[in-house]
């Protein structure tokens, strides 16, 4: 995958530029450089990873690409509470497969997204992971689990192929008013 795949997995989901917007479980970047194509110059993106090297790597891409988004690093887990201000919307591209139990964590990302906030999940198409990706949901599981979890009008946005578990998905899901 690319830089336009990321992108093209994610538009539909963002709405308009601008906004405060959390990445969590960035990793190297992809999605990261892909939201702040998307959201442009007047957006802030906080972007989580508990792997510096990681957040150096794509700070230096987000520098030389989108030298005028505001992207905050934080080396945390994003598995724990984080310190954010209320949010437009969250990324999780690539790292809800690592929780295990996943109720927790996304009662406390619904709560760091205000009324009508948007959780943009890109995640294999699986619900039988492997060392990789270890706890995969696919987008069926998705839709339940968002229900379950107060999330609301939960929509498949886009797939592509993948070398690993075949396929991969982006959902939308909504915080409610």
């Amino acid at each position: 995958m690319n830089h336009n795949d990321h992108v093209r997995l994610l538009r539909k989901g963002v709405v308009g530029p601008g906004g405060v917007w959390a990445d969590l479980g960035s990793g190297w970047g992809a999605f990261t450089l892909a939201l702040a194509d998307l959201l442009g110059p007047t957006a802030r993106i906080y972007s989580i990873d508990k792997e510096r090297a990681s957040l150096r790597q794509q700070e230096q891409a987000l520098h030389e690409h989108f030298p005028t988004v505001e992207v905050a690093y934080q080396a945390t887990d994003f598995t724990r509470h984080l310190d954010l201000p209320p949010l437009d919307g969250v990324v999780m591209a690539n790292s809800l497969h690592y929780v295990r139990k996943k109720d927790d964590l996304l009662q406390r990302v619904r709560g760091y997204l205000r009324p009508g906030g948007r959780l943009l999940l890109v995640e294999y198409n699986a619900d039988r992971g492997n060392f990789w990706a270890p706890y995969p949901l696919s987008y069926r599981t998705w839709e339940a689990l968002a229900r379950q979890n107060g999330f609301a009008h939960t929509t498949l946005l886009e797939r592509a192929p993948s070398r690993y578990l075949n396929e991969i998905y982006s959902a939308l899901s909504i915080r409610p008013d």
